[in-house]
């Protein structure tokens, strides 16, 4: 019976560690349309991709489940079809704060993180510009863990890693991107692709998920 046990508890383990899809691939079901003002639409493709329409100047989505605050990786694929501003803002919650990671943004090329002690992406020191192009695939993944979130495109293009003592230093910016939480997506004067997002739980911590001694 313990050896039985044993395996159960195994089995749960390593299930908790599999990815989880966020979208289905048919429809939005766990997904709500951000109430943005003069948001675009939102539609799943015939091929189960996710097109976020142009808004005025927001659209975007938000989760209607409850995510994870800690100890998790988001995985996620987004292609810029129209348009010259960010095509991922991607909000998601640390303990009891919540922060956006910017992809394109501020003219087409600024990535980096909103905000950190009140600075957002264009003012703190993860900002980094570079020529992001339109319809291209750009692949990004967020790592949460205590005291560190690292973000990373196309896994080297734009890294950023975000050491913490108090999840309170993070922060949204102020304005509607507050209606994108507790987890969500949204574009600025843009028409963009989503697909291929995962949650997945981190069972096991890396050493570079743990603050660096000084």
């Amino acid at each position: 019976m313990k050896i039985l046990l044993l395996f159960v508890a195994l089995s749960a383990s390593c299930a908790l560690s599999e990815p989880v899809a966020l979208f289905n691939g048919k429809d939005l079901t766990g997904w709500n349309p951000a109430p943005l003002p003069g948001g675009g639409a939102v539609n799943v493709l015939s091929n189960g991709i996710v097109e976020c329409g142009i808004g005025d100047p927001l659209s975007g989505l938000a989760y209607t489940n409850t995510p994870p605050t800690m100890n998790y990786e988001l995985a996620l694929e987004a292609m810029r079809v129209e348009g010259s501003d960010f095509f991922i803002a991607l909000t998601l919650p640390v303990e009891k704060s919540f922060c956006t990671v910017i992809i394109g943004g501020w003219g087409g090329g600024l990535c980096g993180l909103s905000s950190f002690d009140y600075a957002d992406a264009s003012e703190n020191q993860w900002a980094e510009g570079l020529r992001l192009e339109n319809n291209r695939w750009y692949a990004l993944r967020v790592r949460v863990t205590p005291g560190v979130l690292q973000v990373f495109l196309n896994n080297d293009l734009y890294t950023a890693r975000i050491e913490y003592e108090d999840a309170s230093r993070l922060s949204l910016r102020s304005g509607d991107i507050e209606k994108t939480k507790p987890l969500g997506l949204a574009t600025y004067r843009t028409r963009a692709l989503w697909r291929n997002f995962t949650l997945t739980p981190i069972t096991a911590l890396q050493p570079s998920d743990k603050p660096r001694v000084e």
